[in-house]
Order: structure tokens, then sequence, then C-alpha cells
């Protein structure tokens, strides 16, 4: 299959949700992290890095705290979501490829030593006004 094919359209019977994000999906996953990392940060979390990205995948927020690594996963889901939880969409699969993702990390930023864990942020869009229930799972996996 050559590029431009590649690059065109499929209509076929393939009814699986688009692998990229929606606009409206993206933007809301960028205000999440937005409030994560505030939430994190007034928490008194150093955020050291943010969408740090690597073959295996990428990880939202990287902070330190309590003298460790923290490796953070943010799901964000609309007050009327009907997909589950943003907690319950954190499963096995994605557990493991932050773990993979952070593996990379350490080793790139030579802190393999380092003590690390990894939480989960659930950040819910609760009405039109902008609020924001955060729960902060620190050791979630």
């Amino acid at each position: 299959m050559t590029w431009e094919q590649k690059r065109q359209p499929h209509h076929g019977n393939d009814i699986r949700p688009s692998a990229r994000p929606t606009d409206s999906r993206k933007l809301l996953g960028q205000w999440g992290e937005e409030q994560a990392a505030a939430h994190l940060s007034q928490g008194g979390m150093r955020i050291l890095a943010r969408n740090w990205r690597a073959r295996s995948g990428e990880i939202d927020i990287i902070g330190e705290a309590d003298g460790r690594l923290v490796f953070v996963e943010v799901r964000t889901r609309r007050s009327s979501g009907r997909f589950g939880t943003a907690l319950e969409s954190v499963d096995a699969r994605k557990q493991r490829q932050v773990r993979a993702t952070a593996l990379v990390y350490l080793h790139a930023t030579r802190q393999t030593e380092r003590p690390c864990r990894f939480d989960v942020v659930a950040v819910t869009a609760e009405g039109a006004d902008g609020r924001a229930d955060i729960v902060h799972i620190p050791n979630a996996f």
C-alpha cells in the first residue's frame, strides 16, 4: 500500500472509533490535564514534564513529591459520560504502557535507581461553568 493510499479515507464496514481524538475530546483532555497539574502543584508536587513521549507511549505528567518521581496518568470525562468513569478507563493495558514509558524515561534521564510511584488523577467536568471534580489516587498501580 502506498503512502497516498494510506491517506485515503476508509469507507468499509470498519465501525471502530477513530484513533484520533476529535477536537472537542482533545480540548477536554487538555483542560483536564491543566486541572490535574494545578491540583498536583497546589498539593506540593513539583511538575517536571508534561506529555512526555517515547516510542512506547506518553506520560501525561511527571512530577516529584516526597523525594520520588511520580508518573501520573490523567483521565478526563464529562459528567454525562456513558463509557464509565475516568478511573475505570485505566485498565491493565494502559498501566503496562505507562510503566514501559516510565522505564524509558528513567533510563533516558539516568535515574533508574530513583524511587517512583504511579498515580492516577481523574478529572470530571461538572456543568457548563468550568468546574472540575478531581480525584487523585497516589500509588494507583
